[in-house]
């Protein structure tokens, strides 16, 4: 079973509809006491153009954003392969679209 940390983006089956698609690891690391699940970011490359969104040019995605109004909870079997790690600054760009559909302080 992969072992992904936050701030990874994985290749991610989210079942039929949602499709195979890439996925910010956005929970920290569980211990072996806690649910064996992980909170994602997927990405996609149909932009709406919502303030929600967040277009990060990277080498391993096609042109596209991460959408914060589509995080989803999955077990760690889901995750297919690791494609890369955003950096600091991108990460928080998405934290901040994140907190912002929540309604949390940011």
């Amino acid at each position: 079973m992969p072992s992904p940390s936050r701030g990874e983006v994985w290749l991610t089956d989210l079942g039929y509809v949602a499709k195979v698609r890439p996925c910010l690891v956005l929970s920290v690391a569980f211990s072996e006491t806690e649910r064996s699940l992980l909170t994602l970011v997927p990405h996609t490359t149909s932009s709406r153009a919502s303030r929600f969104e967040v277009p990060l040019a990277v080498p391993y995605l096609k042109a596209g954003v991460f959408d914060s109004q589509s995080i989803v909870t999955v077990p760690p079997v889901r995750l297919i392969r690791r494609l890369g790690v955003l950096k600091a600054e991108e990460l928080q760009a998405v934290e901040v679209s994140v907190k912002a559909w929540l309604g949390l302080r940011t």
